[in-house]
């Protein structure tokens, strides 16, 4: 250690207090692309989309293909078996249960629940056996932020525990609200109702996802940054028109000789303000309009290949006629051979155009 650094400082001089840092950059995937942060992020981020959907279709085709014949009935009926009255109940609960400890085992409710949806989709465990199971990765998951708290400093300990606690019993208070009560199971019959709608029409997948995770947060945030009024002045009739709307529908389905005439369906309204079919219709052109785009680009590509073979073969007829120039001194069989030349490469150009403007009429 150098002591007149130590001198310099203590007598005020402190622009020797210099700290220098060695930072070597590691050996990364994108260390020879020079790319940043920002960058390598992104890329890597499309990369595990791309392999979270890969695996999770290749898993649904894996067990797909494993559940089959008698070991996928034995299966069925072990996991969806219908037990007597007050055993029903306690099998639900132990359901909940099992989801709890699984998800405390794997740490993440995601895995959890990840695993079960294929098994759901091929019809091994039934949706209202799924639920429980479900309700229960949602307290196991909790464990992991009580952990997390458990070990903060002790300053901050209350604080942490309370946030971990939060969470904990909120999840618990929705299945208070939402399983004991049989009529009070809503999420089943709207998980159920969701699958329908995204079995007709797939994008909607695409939308409900955008919608529910991205525009409907966005919305909230920007309206409660505006201000309390705002919000509840854009937000309350919002809530009321929906609030409404659910209640027509369910006595549509339920008692529909209740309402009025002409409540008792939605064929007053525009078709599209009570169907999915026009925007369905909407995207089937746009999907069509944007094949059929590609579809003549391939053919105008193709009518430039033969374009440039077109011209190839005249340059080697321009090289023959040089060459029957050397031969003969005849200008009269060099114009004629021009001419013939010309003749041919107009109608080769003709009957291409008119070839791709035939496809393209095909296409459209």
């Amino acid at each position: 250690m150098d002591k007149k650094v130590l001198d310099q400082i203590a007598s005020g001089h402190d622009s020797s207090n210099v700290t220098q840092t060695l930072i070597k950059k590691g050996n990364s995937l994108f260390c020879a692309l020079n790319l940043s942060d920002s960058i390598a992020g992104v890329v890597l981020l499309a990369l595990s989309l791309v392999v979270l959907c890969g695996c999770l279709v290749l898993m649904v085709k894996l067990l797909h293909s494993m559940l089959k014949g008698q070991i996928a009935v034995v299966i069925k009926k072990t996991m969806n078996r219908d037990y007597q009255f007050p055993y029903s109940i306690l099998v639900n609960y132990l359901a909940i249960l099992v989801g709890c400890i699984m998800t405390i085992l794997v740490q993440s409710s995601s895995i959890f629940t990840s695993a079960l949806t294929p098994l759901a989709g091929i019809g091994v465990i039934s949706l209202e056996r799924m639920y429980p199971l479900t309700l229960g990765s949602n307290i196991g998951t909790t464990t992991t932020g009580i952990l997390a708290a458990l070990a903060a400093d002790s300053s901050s300990l209350k604080d942490t525990l309370q946030l971990a606690f939060c969470h904990l019993f909120f999840n618990i208070s929705g299945i208070l609200i939402f399983y004991p009560i049989p009529w009070m199971r809503w999420p089943i019959g709207l998980a159920r109702m969701l699958g329908n709608i995204t079995a007709k029409y797939r994008w909607f997948s695409v939308f409900y996802l955008i919608s529910m995770f991205f525009l409907l947060p966005l919305t909230v945030f920007a309206l409660s940054m505006t201000g309390t009024w705002a919000l509840v002045g854009i937000g309350g009739p919002v809530l009321m028109v929906c609030f409404i709307v659910i209640v027509i529908n369910i006595i549509q389905h339920k008692r529909r000789s209740l309402l009025p005439l002409k409540l008792q369906n939605w064929n007053f309204l525009p078709l599209w303000m009570h169907s999915l079919e026009p925007i369905d219709e909407l995207i089937a052109k746009l999907v069509e309009r944007f094949s059929c785009l590609a579809c003549c680009a391939g053919t105008q590509s193709r009518h430039d290949a033969a374009l440039s073979a077109l011209s190839q073969q005249t340059n080697q007829s321009q090289l023959h006629i040089l060459g029957s120039l050397n031969n003969s001194n005849s200008s009269t069989q060099l114009k004629h051979i021009y001419e013939n030349d010309g003749y041919i490469l107009h109608w080769e150009s003709v009957r291409l155009n008119q070839e791709l403007n035939d496809k393209q009429v095909t296409n459209l």
